[in-house]
């Protein structure tokens, strides 16, 4: 209740102070509206029922990009992790990919999977492939020698070996890549709802702008913010059930 406390008086003292300073330095509402204005925008943008169209539109494309970042990510990572041969050809090719910047390959992906849902599920899922990789791939190299000679002395086999020591040394690393992942997920998918969308928050909040109602293209990233709060506490919780014998899992569970 306390951590609650706290939060909560942040967020009043960060609406006093955006009021504050709108009030004092007498800003346009073009530029930056007062929160009341963007407060009431948002309540009038719920009460359409095309919003949740829009909201419904973004949020598959950034938990189907998710998905697939998480899945591919995890299973790569641990591949390139615990087989070397694999690991020097591949992860070069892997590094050059996150290097290259993401915005430059929406023409290309658009061009190769059309204007549709597809296009951004795919570049929502490039975006939050990395996190998810880099982490799987730090959890395989991180698996306790010690721990691997003890189950080579009971004569362990393979599946048994992974299923009950690799899983559950990597789990804290990809937990953390996926806390990464949700966000980006969220990132690809406005990003491409900007660049060629016709439906979606980013869609929105570019027409919003195009339109100069800037009260409620603020109300719009509000709400985008909110979402991705939600997901990112939903994906942070999973530490409570998956690994609820780690520190960070007991860390969360307590604080």
């Amino acid at each position: 209740m306390k951590r609650f406390a706290i939060q909560l008086c942040s967020v009043v003292v960060f609406f006093v102070l955006w009021k504050s300073y709108v009030t004092l330095f007498d800003v346009s509402p073009l530029v930056l509206p007062p929160p009341e204005d963007v407060l009431a925008a948002l309540v009038q943008l719920m009460q359409r029922p095309d919003t949740y169209f829009h909201i419904y539109t973004t949020l598959a494309e950034c938990l189907g990009g998710f998905v697939i970042a998480v899945v591919s990510g995890t299973l790569i990572g641990q591949v390139l992790g615990r087989v070397e041969l694999l690991d020097t050809i591949f992860k070069p090719f892997v590094v050059a990919l996150q290097l290259t910047p993401k915005v430059a390959l929406i023409p290309l992906f658009i061009l190769w999977f059309g204007f549709g849902i597809e296009s951004k599920i795919v570049i929502s899922a490039l975006m939050a492939f990395f996190p998810v990789f880099a982490n799987s791939y730090l959890g395989a190299k991180s698996v306790d020698t010690g721990l691997v000679e003890v189950f080579q002395v009971g004569n362990a086999t393979g599946r048994k070996r992974f299923r009950l020591l690799v899983i559950p040394a990597s789990l804290p690393y990809i937990l953390t890549g996926m806390e990464m992942a949700i966000v980006l997920s969220i990132i690809g998918a406005v990003v491409s709802e900007f660049v060629a969308g016709s439906r979606g928050l980013g869609y929105l909040a570019t027409v919003k702008l195009q339109d100069m109602e800037v009260d409620t293209l603020f109300a719009v990233v509000l709400l985008l913010a909110m979402i991705g709060f939600v997901l990112y506490f939903a994906v942070g919780s999973l530490r409570k059930v998956l690994i609820p014998w780690h520190e960070s899992g007991r860390a969360r569970k307590t604080a």
